[in-house]
């Protein structure tokens, strides 16, 4: 779903997610400073900022992985709330003899693997990689997956969880632009179809731009959050960024400037 799709700001928000005032401290250094934000119901959000900002460990708060000061309410419809989780990368064995089909049904299968698969198991793992359009990986050895596939294959496991929030730390890394592209369109399609909300941390403003609903501007405290539309303007962008960070270029400095004035872009009186 495109950015012009945004939840209107005439209706009320119903929120997924409620970070109020979470705060994370590691070795006296202080990683989140009292981050109150929401993540719309049904909204793609994406949390942006530079590196070291705490867009990760907010995640990690959120999935209850790392301990915090503060609250993080998640709404749910009657039950508990199920999270799926695709992490930018996974640390296994690559020589493992392990196919896609059995990693994704090992967690699901109360009998050892080496007895085989349970039918139902099988057919369940294969119904949503289908989903995610990769099908033809059940019987590829997980080692031998390319970055775009692994990505596709860990999407699958999330979605096996039936999740109500969707949670991705930098989905496309890894990715080819022409996969990242195919891999953001079948996460606004999914979401459409099973109705989770989604929320991400990403460095791509292109995919920011072009997918989310929602913006949080994080750099250890929010910067601002709402819509891309009025959220990533030339003054955030700058405040989380700053004017070097290589996101930022003449349309995202202050609109009275047209040139930066730091000390460091100034020609020397003699020049």
């Amino acid at each position: 779903m495109a950015a012009t799709d945004t939840l209107s700001r005439h209706q009320p928000v119903t929120a997924a997610v409620r970070f109020d005032e979470v705060s994370v401290t590691r070795g006296g250094i202080s990683i989140l400073d009292k981050v109150t934000a929401t993540v719309p119901k049904g909204s793609c959000t994406a949390i942006i900022g530079p590196n070291g900002a705490g867009k990760t460990t907010l995640l990690l708060a959120l999935l209850e992985e790392i301990s915090y000061q503060g609250t993080i309410r998640i709404t749910h419809n009657g039950h508990a709330p199920r999270i799926g989780y695709v992490p930018q990368r996974l640390s296994f064995d690559r020589g493992m003899p392990l196919t896609v089909n059995e990693f994704l049904t090992m967690g699901f299968q109360k009998k050892p693997l080496w007895f085989g698969v349970h039918r139902d198991l099988q057919r369940r793992s294969l119904d949503f990689l289908a989903l995610v359009k990769a099908e033809h990986l059940a019987g590829r050895r997980i080692g031998a997956l390319s970055g775009g596939e692994m990505q596709r294959v860990l999407l699958t496991l999330a979605l096996l969880q039936e999740p109500d929030i969707l949670v991705l730390d930098e989905p496309s890394a890894g990715v080819d632009f022409q996969g990242e592209h195919i891999f953001c369109e079948l996460l606004d399609e999914l979401r459409r179809r099973k109705g989770f909300t989604q929320l991400m941390v990403s460095h791509d403003m292109a995919t920011v731009t072009h997918h989310a609903t929602h913006v949080i501007c994080l750099n250890r405290k929010v910067a601002a959050e709402g819509p891309p539309q009025q959220t990533l303007t030339n003054v955030n962008l700058t405040a989380i960024f700053g004017m070097h960070m290589g996101l930022v270029n003449s349309r995202s400095m202050p609109e009275d400037r047209a040139v930066c004035s730091a000390s460091c872009c100034q020609e020397p009186p003699d020049a």
